[in-house]
């Protein structure tokens, strides 16, 4: 019986699902991760049809004709074109399914924490009209936690940061539930754009966002290290209109995103604040974890950890913790009936 479930599980080709702002990544019950792609389609805009999805149409972004549209179809971390997302994540479905299956998948969605039950409807919808047979619902900050390895399912307060494109999650967690959260619309594309405004103020110089995301994560940092680095950024000069460079140092970028990385921290300080005292003890002794793509921005860990005077880690695969954790919950979900606590449904 055991072997005929885990066949009837494998040829159903369940399938976790972290729809992220910037990224969208699918994990496939006993397959692992196989697909990591940009959260971008591009369609025509007289005729509505998708021209390119993921990695393709990221590529296109700000260097389309004007009969072509390259848009992010989310925005922090919520639904801004539902349309353009069923087409998406049918898209995804359909690349990680080729070989086709017995039956449709059951989904898993990573969703921020704090969405509105609009929200929560809609990604359900969405992923529903993609071609799932069911879906259901985890809170990015459990996935995240499942994903790092933290002990949610235990009686002890485990602490997790995870900061991805459109929003910031942080969340204490116990027994396979959420004792306190705090979820902010601030994170990785408003440290982008931060640093694009900074740009333009300081230098006259007009940058785009993936040369603002690869100054953030080649040259930036949150705290001061021993060496400063430079980067070249090339941009339209606003007095001119011509193609003109700037030198950019760490030490400026640090300067450009005070702002959102106080954001940041304030919100994990607010969410220890309202922390039970026995939680918190578990925590200074445990550290906080941070997850996701904001965790790679160099010396954030240090920065938190100098504000709230704890342990602060980074996890292992920090990009991969939510689709990490949708994963587990999919392939345990059957042996371990606490993991049923962190779904929801329609």
């Amino acid at each position: 019986m055991q072997f005929i479930r885990r066949l009837l599980g494998r040829f159903s080709r369940d399938m976790g699902i972290d729809l992220g702002t910037a990224n969208t990544l699918v994990h496939v019950r006993g397959r692992g991760i196989l697909l990591r792609e940009p959260s971008v389609v591009a369609i025509d805009r007289d005729t509505k049809r998708v021209l390119a999805v993921g990695e393709e149409a990221k590529r296109m972004l700000g260097r389309t004709p004007g009969s072509i549209v390259a848009t992010r179809p989310l925005k922090d971390g919520v639904i801004a074109d539902f349309e353009q997302t069923e087409r998406m994540l049918r898209y995804f479905i359909t690349k990680v399914n080729r070989r086709g299956a017995l039956s449709a998948p059951r989904v898993v969605v990573g969703i921020p924490s704090g969405v509105t039950e609009v929200e929560r409807r809609a990604v359900i919808d969405a992923t529903k009209k993609a071609g799932a047979k069911e879906a259901y619902l985890i809170e990015e900050p459990m996935a995240a936690a499942i994903g790092a390895g933290l002990p949610i399912v235990d009686p002890t307060g485990s602490m997790i940061v995870d900061i991805g494109g459109g929003t910031t999650e942080v969340a204490v967690i116990s027994l396979s539930g959420i004792v306190t959260s705090r979820s902010i619309r601030v994170a990785g594309d408003e440290i982008d754009e931060a640093i694009t405004a900074y740009v333009r103020r300081t230098y006259n110089l007009f940058i785009g966002d993936r040369t603002a995301e690869d100054a953030k994560f080649s040259v930036g940092s949150a705290y001061p290290g021993e060496t400063a680095r430079t980067m070249e950024v090339r941009g339209r000069d606003l007095l001119t209109g011509l193609p003109r460079s700037a030198i950019i140092s760490s030490d400026e970028i640090r300067e450009a995103i005070q702002e959102p990385l106080n954001a940041i921290v304030e919100a994990v300080k607010v969410t220890l604040e309202t922390c039970p005292p026995e939680l918190s003890a578990d925590i200074m002794e445990r550290g906080i974890v941070l997850a996701g793509g904001g965790a790679l921005l160099d010396g954030l860990d240090r920065l938190i950890s100098r504000e709230t005077s704890m342990p602060v880690h980074i996890a292992d695969d920090p990009l991969s913790c939510v689709v990490i954790g949708t994963g587990r919950v999919l392939e345990e979900i059957q042996t371990n009936p606490l993991l049923r606590k962190v779904l929801r449904s329609a």
